[in-house]
């Protein structure tokens, strides 16, 4: 299984971009797939996730600026992020779960300028 992000890179503030993650081998339709994002600290958190039925969860510090969602006949996930601020500035992972653990992308930089 690999994922491949892509899409990021510099933006103003109030700008939008849309992440995309390739996704390699079996079962991504039955999987439920997230986005993370470095915050403060080093850890990763959960920015968004996307159930096989396409039923979401979005964190508080973005709803109603970024959506995600999944093309289960291309196996890719998305995330639009719209009205971007300084502070989403990161490097954002796409996620799966893989066996008992998960598995990530290999980052891609969001750079909001303000």
């Amino acid at each position: 299984l690999r994922l491949v992000e892509s899409g990021g890179g510099l933006v103003q503030a109030g700008g939008s971009l849309r992440l995309s993650c390739a996704t390699s081998g079996s079962g991504f339709s039955t999987k439920t797939m997230g986005w993370y994002r470095r915050a403060s600290g080093g850890v990763r958190e959960l920015v968004a996730s996307i159930g096989s039925s396409g039923k979401s969860y979005v964190a508080d510090s973005v709803k109603s600026r970024f959506t995600i969602t999944r093309d289960n006949v291309k196996n890719m996930l998305y995330l639009q992020m719209n009205s971007l601020k300084p502070e989403d500035t990161s490097v954002y992972y796409c996620e799966s779960p893989i066996g008992t653990g998960h598995i990530y992308g290999q980052g891609n930089q969001v750079t909001v300028s303000s």
